[in-house]
């Protein structure tokens, strides 16, 4: 099966105490309409438990919606997670209250581009889609 017919598998995480889905929902529901194997962890997941499903799941992409201003505890911290556990591969990516500098930050810790409220669902879209097709090995 090559990269252009195998589903992208995204899980689409809400880490930390921050009770607002609506975003996450949104994304989730795009990512599906747009082809993307979604998977929803739900509220109020810790890195530890966004990471073992990324690793039960075998996805290509962790994307995570934080509203709560503890992005640069979060990300990294799941980079981290992921890393030990031999998924560098994985793009982990998201969105939420980020400032520019904050994402300039998390971009030099490993983590990929997030977005930022009002960000067209097809931003996201695209960029999965591009990282994709330059980083999954079709073999």
């Amino acid at each position: 099966m090559s990269v252009a017919e195998r589903k992208i598998r995204v899980l689409v995480a809400k880490p930390g105490l921050d009770g607002h889905d609506r975003g996450a929902k949104v994304i989730a529901a795009a990512f599906r309409d747009a082809g993307f194997e979604v998977i929803y962890t739900g509220l109020h997941q810790t890195p530890e438990m966004v990471v073992a499903a990324a690793v039960q799941e075998d996805v290509d992409v962790v994307a995570m919606s934080v509203l709560s201003g503890a992005h640069m505890t979060l990300f990294p911290r799941v980079r981290k997670l992921l890393d030990q556990e031999g998924l560098d591969h994985v793009l982990l990516t998201g969105g939420g209250i980020i400032p520019r500098e904050d994402a300039v930050s998390l971009a030099q810790m490993g983590v990929g581009r997030v977005f930022g409220p009002g960000t067209a669902t097809s931003d996201a879209i695209d960029y999965i889609r591009g990282w994709f097709a330059e980083n999954v090995d079709p073999y």
